[in-house]
């Protein structure tokens, strides 16, 4: 981390800061690391933040592929090289083909994609253009995973969008000295 958000070491935490670093480390996410780094110095919206995460990242419905192929095209919109370097490697461990990170990396809409992959790709695209989706993708997602499912897919946009905005912020160090894996636009 920079000294903008220095990391905390456990033996200098207030009980609040401990209570929301057990509460991350203690659920899907197993530690404390990235965005979460920053945000126990503020704990009360760590707190939250953490909650929303993890109905967002692991209690949608969504497929699992498709939660980061919505991430990974937010990190970009947002040139975030930190979130797109950890969304990447769990979209790969997903499933996601090798050739839609790279496009979405570029600043591209990959072809070819699935269905649905072109739907959670073009709809992430609109909400960040426009600040909402175009109504026949509106539509689309509706039709295909409900009103719930849409209500995700933005929630996902904006809070992927919030956690960019805290990592360029904060702008940690990528693991192990890696490159950024993003150019540019």
């Amino acid at each position: 981390m920079t000294e903008r958000f220095p990391a905390i070491p456990p033996d200098q935490m207030t009980e609040a800061q401990r209570e929301v670093a057990a509460a991350i480390a203690g659920g899907p996410r197993g530690s404390v690391r990235g965005p979460f780094l920053a945000l126990l110095h503020n704990p009360p919206l760590a707190m939250r933040v953490q909650a929303l995460g993890a109905h967002l990242r692991y209690g949608t419905g969504l497929p699992q592929a498709l939660v980061e192929l919505l991430i990974l095209v937010t990190a970009r919109r947002w040139t975030c090289q930190y979130e797109f370097f950890a969304h990447a490697r769990i979209a790969r461990a997903e499933g996601l083909p090798e050739d839609i990170i790279s496009a979405v990396a570029e600043g591209r809409r990959p072809d070819p994609m699935q269905a649905d992959q072109a739907l959670v790709h073009d709809f992430a695209v609109s909400v960040h253009r426009d600040g909402k989706p175009e109504d026949a993708l509106y539509a689309a997602a509706e039709a295909r995973f409900g009103k719930a499912g849409v209500l995700d897919l933005l929630a996902l946009a904006g809070y992927y969008s919030m956690l960019a905005m805290v990592l360029n912020t904060a702008d940690p160090a990528l693991p192990d000295g890696a490159e950024p894996p993003l150019k540019p636009l």
